[in-house]
């Protein structure tokens, strides 16, 4: 069994008034033992070696994409799983989206661990454009893209939600009109052929709700920002989705993380 994990840990896991939330980032992460986390919000973690730092914590290998723009994200790796390539997409995305290959049972796994520009729609679908000829130019081999996408997924009325926000957050999900919710993001990702899979198991609201968790503000309503989606060839082999909600995950970022089980084992 091959254990997946994405989680946005807010601004590199420490606060602009110093306070530190690298414990409770481990004890999340320790509890669950990925053995592929996905990460996003890496602010300082590119520099002076603490990304390693805190990779060495988790027990736990660190492949960084840096920003021209924002954050940084990475894909964690935990062995004996064998990293066959790593690096980041080469497109000028607001964060990064970091691209790393591993050896499994059934051949090679492509991991990609990317945060959609949180500001506009319109990058936001471009983004994900860029993505999802990513995920083609793989030539076939299963693929799982992972991470904050900044959107709100298809097919679902979210009227009520964005009305409790406050006109400058609720313009993030709407399109130019003012009215119409934006989920063109992961509509996209869905027309390339990928598999949402926390529906795509039979998850459903409010269990697979994202934000906001007890650490969070006004940013946030109850939604779905973060995903875990794959090629079908992999969704048929996930055995599980689940967001994790324990104490430890409330208040050591302002989302809570997102894990699969595959049915898949390191070669």
């Amino acid at each position: 069994m091959l254990r997946v994990m994405t989680w946005n840990i807010r601004t590199g896991g420490r606060d602009r008034d110093g306070t530190d939330r690298w414990d409770r980032i481990v004890a999340v992460v320790a509890a669950q033992r990925p053995d592929v986390l996905a990460l996003q919000e890496l602010r300082g973690l590119d520099r002076g070696g603490r990304l390693t730092d805190l990779a060495g914590r988790l027990g736990m290998a660190p492949h960084l994409a840096r920003s021209c723009f924002g954050q940084p994200v990475a894909v964690l790796v935990r062995a004996p799983l064998r990293v066959l390539r790593s690096g980041r997409v080469r497109r000028p995305f607001h964060h990064a989206a970091a691209r790393v290959e591993v050896a499994t049972s059934t051949g090679p796994l492509t991991v990609l661990s990317t945060h959609l520009n949180p500001y506009s729609g319109g990058r936001r679908r471009m983004e994900a454009d860029w993505l999802a000829a990513t995920v083609r130019r793989t030539g076939g081999p299963p693929a799982l893209l992972a991470g904050d996408l900044n959107t709100l997924e298809p097919a679902v009325d979210h009227t009520a939600r964005l009305a409790g926000l406050t006109e400058l957050y609720r313009r993030r999900h709407l399109r130019r009109d003012g009215r119409t919710v934006d989920t063109r993001a992961v509509a996209r990702l869905l027309d390339a052929g990928l598999v949402d899979l926390w529906p795509h198991l039979g998850g459903t609201e409010p269990d697979g709700l994202t934000v906001p968790t007890g650490y969070a503000g006004a940013e946030f309503a109850a939604m779905r920002l973060d995903y875990l989606l794959a090629t079908p060839d992999l969704a048929a082999l996930t055995d599980a989705v689940r967001v994790i909600r324990d104490a430890p995950a409330d208040t050591a970022s302002d989302h809570y993380p997102v894990l699969a089980d595959l049915a898949l084992d390191p070669a």
